[in-house]
């Protein structure tokens, strides 16, 4: 809790060392200086299942999700396997978010399937890590399947500075035909169009229910200049998420978020929506 309210850290990434990229390594030693990588993970870059989960307690964060990538000519491959360790040392607190990759997985569906069948409560859609575009008709069965089933689908929408990344593929716009084609999808937009294109993810969380923008990532001190006179009404469809472990700590950026969101005008209720009952509601965090 971040002192009576829900905390939900609804992005982040634990994933075995050795399967990161460079890039990824040095990202964490750039944005994570609070972080103590080497009290989590064991000698051979493994996460420890019970230090990841004090040090989440420590943080607040009463829910976790915990994000697999395929995503061989960016980051690398973390399978959802790799997760599943932390998740069965305390499903109260952790639950992981499938990964699906046209150019890896085939069919979709099936592999979708799979990884929901482990425990998945989400799945992520990478383009600019796995070079494809959001509204790739290789993914529409992938749509179905989740918007039949309820399952949100959480997308990288912005920039990515990590070698072999296509940034042009996170435009929100490029979504469109998803939207259209799947109106009851839930969706939710990972990095809040970071980098180019805040104006695109705001303007589609406040057009369509079932948009959701997802801050992590983002220093929350920026917000106000990235999205300006929006936030306040933001705050009702803001999910809050850290991109552990790039950031100084979870509970930090929490109470840097909620003194933003007052500051711009949100309401305290508004604030607890977007720290943690926006994400209860999306993922469906009441059933755990």
């Amino acid at each position: 809790m971040l002192e009576d309210r829900l905390l939900v850290d609804a992005h982040v990434h634990v994933a075995r060392l050795p399967t990161l990229s460079a890039d990824w390594q040095a990202w964490v030693k750039t944005f994570g200086g609070g972080i103590p990588i080497s009290e989590l993970y064991d000698a051979d870059g493994v996460p420890l299942p019970a230090a990841i989960d004090e040090h989440f307690a420590a943080e607040g964060a009463d829910h976790v999700l915990l994000f697999s990538e395929y995503s061989p000519k960016s980051t690398g491959i973390q399978p959802i396997e790799d997760v599943l360790p932390v998740v069965e040392h305390n499903p109260d607190r952790f639950r992981p978010v499938a990964n699906i990759n046209p150019h890896v997985h085939y069919p979709v569906k099936a592999e979708l399937a799979r990884q929901v069948s482990l425990g998945a409560v989400a799945c992520k859609i990478h383009p600019v890590h796995g070079g494809f575009e959001p509204a790739d008709r290789m993914l529409y069965p992938a749509y179905a399947f989740c918007e039949e089933r309820g399952i949100p689908v959480i997308v990288h929408c912005g920039t990515s500075t990590f070698s072999g990344s296509a940034s042009a593929f996170g435009e929100p716009a490029l979504l469109d035909p998803v939207f259209r084609d799947f109106p009851d999808l839930t969706v939710v937009l990972a990095h809040g169009g970071r980098g180019w294109w805040y104006d695109q993810a705001a303007f589609l969380a406040l057009m369509r229910p079932n948009v959701w923008l997802e801050v992590s990532g983002l220093p929350p001190t920026r917000l106000p200049d990235y999205y300006g006179t929006s936030l306040s009404r933001l705050a009702a469809k803001m999910v809050f998420g850290t991109d552990w472990p790039g950031v100084p700590g979870v509970r930090r950026n929490a109470s840097a978020l909620e003194q933003v969101l007052l500051a711009a005008g949100a309401t305290a209720g508004q604030v607890a929506l977007a720290l943690g009952g926006n994400a209860r509601q999306i993922f469906r965090l009441a059933e755990w």
